[in-house]
């Protein structure tokens, strides 16, 4: 496998009612702020917005699935929430390669994602390693 500088993926998900509560139920998350009712409607959000930590996980899937792909083995990840992810929002992650470092199969990438619409939800970092990358 060769990957190089500038390589990108990318992977979209629209995100449903039955995710958000999928995903609170396995997290044990259960912030009023993801659930309809008045806590999620008082707040700066008017509403209920998708786990950070789920739409996040599209970035695991694009690595994983995609770019380097299956067998990729997470080393770090930063996550910037820019902006909230509403159910029915489709986001898109896409991750980018910034550097490649061949002697210990290493990958530095950018990892973005955004709405539909074009708002950034999420900037970040990741640092992966794959072991087919070793002195590519």
């Amino acid at each position: 496998m060769k990957i190089n500088i500038g390589d990108q993926a990318s992977l979209s998900k629209i995100f449903t009612e039955n995710d958000v509560r999928t995903f609170a139920k396995i997290s044990l998350d259960r912030n009023p702020l993801h659930e309809a009712g008045t806590i999620s409607n008082e707040s700066i959000f008017k509403g209920p917005i998708v786990h950070g930590q789920l739409v996040a996980a599209l970035i695991s899937a694009v690595l994983g699935g995609k770019l380097p792909g299956p067998g990729t083995i997470y080393l770090s990840q930063t996550l910037k929430f820019v902006a909230p992810v509403f159910i029915d929002d489709e986001v898109t992650a896409t991750v980018k390669v910034l550097k490649v470092r061949e002697s210990k199969g290493i990958v530095n990438l950018s990892t973005l994602c955004v709405k539909s619409d074009g708002t950034l939800v999420i900037d970040g970092d990741a640092v992966v390693m794959h072991p087919s990358l070793k002195d590519q």
